[in-house]
């Protein structure tokens, strides 16, 4: 059953028409925390569309510097992270240019990185989301009384899980809040689902294989993510019924039709270890594009390499 689950997401046996050579821009860097990353993604990126026969040039930009905007390009693909990249605001001004690129507009990027404000769209859409509350410093105290561990307190736009805690003491939690409070201005609480995480790639419209994200950490965190060698990504071995998977590939392409998304993204989750009963934590409109990044490992377990995932989402940009 599950293997049939996978099947129904590979994507080998599409036709897709074969793109002639084409100018791409595409950017990276940026002026968030997480640009070094990015900068990563931007040279996966280039060098994939390059294998690909495209004309490619890798641009650092940012607020102060849209030059790289200048050049006559066929499409523009997005590699930015967090900040300025993947909130809308860069999505907003290739818009007020007439420009062409990959992935969700400014809109459904601006959503997708509220966390609040995404949580609301998957209510409205069905889609489970673990319970959560905005802080903000006059609330701090109230919300530490009445909130019991474990929670989970994070920035409320921020992306890599920088910054982002599981707090398992009581005593703990008022010290996290205003941490995060003096950095942030306010932060976001929510329940802390004890059991698997599970992340969705979507290309298209349609959902890749379900990977299970297996670290020796709290959660998937920073250091899981790009430091530490003992994480697993498991597209097979998952330990959860048919059903939850089958569940979570649905439930994924709806939250990321729920924010408006477009052409990709990549959906997060954790299932609750007692009742397999799945939660949404977050869309990515811009995930990683390393040769080690989750929506590349799914697309190539769909049929996929790193070129033609490249391609297929210049292919959705330009079909628009």
């Amino acid at each position: 059953m599950i293997e049939t689950a996978v099947r129904t997401t590979r994507l080998v046996s599409r036709p897709r028409p074969v793109l002639g050579a084409l100018k791409v821009t595409v950017l990276s860097g940026g002026p968030s925390a997480e640009r070094e990353v990015s900068l990563g993604s931007g040279r996966a990126v280039a060098a994939a569309l390059r294998s690909m026969g495209h004309d490619v040039e890798l641009a650092d930009i940012g607020p102060a510097d849209l030059s790289a905007l200048d050049r006559p390009v066929d499409v523009i693909f997005i590699a930015l992270h967090g900040t300025f990249g993947e909130d809308g605001q860069l999505q907003r001004i290739l818009e007020k240019r007439g420009l062409t690129f990959c992935g969700s507009d400014s809109a459904a990027s601006a959503r997708a990185m509220d966390k609040v404000v995404a949580k609301r769209y998957f209510a409205e859409a069905g889609v489970p989301t673990p319970r959560c509350d905005v802080v903000r410093r006059s609330r701090i105290r109230d919300i530490a009384a009445a909130w019991r561990p474990p929670v989970v307190v994070k920035p409320v736009s921020q992306g890599s899980s920088i910054d982002c805690h599981v707090v398992g003491q009581g005593c703990e939690l008022a010290l996290r809040l205003h941490e995060l409070v003096d950095k942030y201005g306010s932060c976001l609480i929510e329940d802390y689902i004890d059991g698997p995480e599970l992340t969705v790639g979507i290309l298209g419209d349609r959902p890749l294989p379900v990977c299970e994200i297996r670290t020796p950490r709290a959660f998937y965190d920073y250091q899981a993510k790009y430091t530490d060698d003992r994480t697993q990504y498991l597209f097979e071995e998952i330990g959860l019924p048919a059903a939850c998977l089958e569940t979570v590939a649905a439930q994924s392409l709806a939250a990321h039709r729920a924010l408006g998304c477009r052409d990709f993204s990549r959906v997060d989750w954790r299932v609750d270890a007692r009742t397999n009963q799945p939660y949404c934590l977050e869309v990515n409109t811009i995930p990683g594009f390393t040769d080690h990044s989750l929506l590349p490992k799914a697309a190539a377990r769909a049929g996929l390499d790193f070129g033609e995932l490249g391609q297929e989402i210049i292919r959705l940009a330009l079909s628009r």
